[in-house]
């Protein structure tokens, strides 16, 4: 007779957790990354893509630690793994959200505050042009292979940080809160040239109203700052590159200053 293969409740828990830890922090960064975690992707193919990078990625691991899964331990590392993988997508998500916030500062100095629609990735309403310096940003993230950089970041956090019960350092989350500040400041940078040349506008049909009151300033005023709104706008796509290939880069420098941190 063929010998019966026999499996111990040590060894099934270890193949259990050696695949199911990193498995979850891949996942938490999937869906909550640009590109991957976009409502338009369908979770079944967010679940299978952070499959495919478990398969890929568990084999070049060290030992997980015996814990078993079913105990505080191992469901306290479960849930760090989530807020690790969710933490990193989300300092990525920061540079996004400056291009968003640089949109709503140009929308409103354009007079486009209205035009407005539900935006599905962040749940509320949003500005046209947010929405269309978002996808711009999106496609440049793509061209500049910053999504490939951002999987091989990734694989390099379960060596910077590995799989442990040992609890989180809050050095790294104050280190998270603190580049969040720079999403207010680059987003008013990208934008401080269009809003100053429609403020100068702005205030030149000003005085022209005031020299000329028979001039209604209020019937071609809307369209002549749309026009000239539109018009900068296109100068300044050509410089939407070179401005957020830099700001790429410090998304994923931070990635490791974060789990250098979370680990002291």
């Amino acid at each position: 007779m063929a010998p019966i293969l026999s499996v111990t409740a040590d060894q099934l828990n270890f193949w259990l957790v050696s695949f199911l830890w990193p498995f979850v922090r891949l996942l938490a960064l999937v869906g909550t990354a640009p590109i991957f975690g976009e409502a338009a992707v369908p979770r079944s193919v967010k679940v299978a893509l952070a499959l495919l990078l478990a398969l890929l990625v568990t084999p070049t691991l060290d030992a997980m630690p015996a814990i078993p899964l079913m105990s505080v331990s191992g469901l306290w590392i479960l849930v760090q793994q989530v807020l690790i993988g969710s933490a990193m997508g989300f300092s990525m998500r920061m540079v996004f959200a400056a291009v968003q916030a640089a949109g709503e500062y140009i929308g409103l100095q354009m007079g486009l505050s209205f035009a407005s629609f539900f935006d599905p990735t962040s749940g509320g309403s949003t500005m046209v042009l947010a929405r269309l310096l978002n996808v711009l940003a999106m496609l440049i993230f793509l061209a500049s292979d910053a999504h490939l950089l951002l999987i091989r970041t990734l694989a390099e956090s379960f060596h910077a940080l590995p799989v442990s019960d040992a609890p989180l350092a809050r050095g790294g989350w104050f280190m998270l809160v603190v580049a969040g500040g720079q999403v207010i400041s680059d987003g008013l940078m990208l934008a401080l040239p269009l809003i100053v040349a429609l403020l100068s506008l702005n205030l030149a049909m000003g005085i022209l109203n005031r020299v000329s009151p028979q001039f209604s300033i209020f019937s071609v005023g809307f369209p002549i700052t749309l026009l000239a709104g539109i018009a900068m706008l296109e100068l300044l796509a050509q410089y939407l590159a070179p401005f957020m290939a830099p700001r790429f880069g410090a998304g994923l420098e931070l990635i490791p200053q974060f789990l250098q941190g979370l680990g002291h």
